[in-house]
């Protein structure tokens, strides 16, 4: 594993870590809460946004309407069984998401999940950054690699491991930002 597989490793890490945040809901009502809910379709989980046109209709109400009208109660189940919070409404047609004004209590709530999924992003860079020096620990031991050599590359994979971390630090404390913010 080279530097730019490690750089491409830890880029696909923040790019997940922001995709799993938009997850999060904030203040107003956002598609992407739905992302990571999959519905049985034709023996298929499959994603709600590849089955329906999902829409916020005002800033606390999403809608979604499936291309194929059998599938919405098989959409309000899985929406149900999720951990959004929501009971969907459903008339025949399409899916009604009313999202509640959150509370002081459920911003911070939110904020601790935020927290968690933070430091599991910290901890996967960490994971990339050992597992790189251990290649090019190997890499010294068989002689390919100075001892000179060997620093400079710790060096490197620590800078990239520290911006790292100030990239995932910086993207939580925006995150934490619009949850709070009322």
């Amino acid at each position: 594993m080279a530097m730019n597989e490690m750089k491409t490793k830890i880029e696909k890490s923040i790019k997940y870590f922001e995709e799993d945040l938009a997850t999060i809901r904030v203040g107003k009502a956002s598609p992407s809460v739905l992302d990571k809910i999959m519905v049985s379709y034709y023996g298929t989980d499959t994603p709600i946004n590849q089955m329906a046109t999902v829409s916020a209709t005002d800033a606390h109400t999403l809608t979604i309407q499936p291309w194929d009208a059998t599938t919405l109660k098989e959409i309000e189940k899985a929406i149900q069984k999720s951990e959004l919070g929501i009971n969907p409404q459903n008339d025949g047609k399409v899916i009604r998401l009313v999202f509640p004004s959150l509370t002081e209590e459920s911003r911070k709530d939110l904020v601790k999940t935020l927290n968690k999924k933070t430091e599991d992003a910290k901890v996967n860079i960490r994971n990339i950054r050992r597992d790189i020096l251990e290649v090019f620990k190997k890499q010294k031991k068989d002689g390919t690699l100075t001892e000179d050599d060997m620093k400079n590359v710790e060096k490197d994979v620590q800078k990239v491991t520290d911006d790292a971390i100030k990239d995932i630090e910086t993207i939580a404390a925006n995150k934490e930002k619009a949850i709070m913010a009322i």
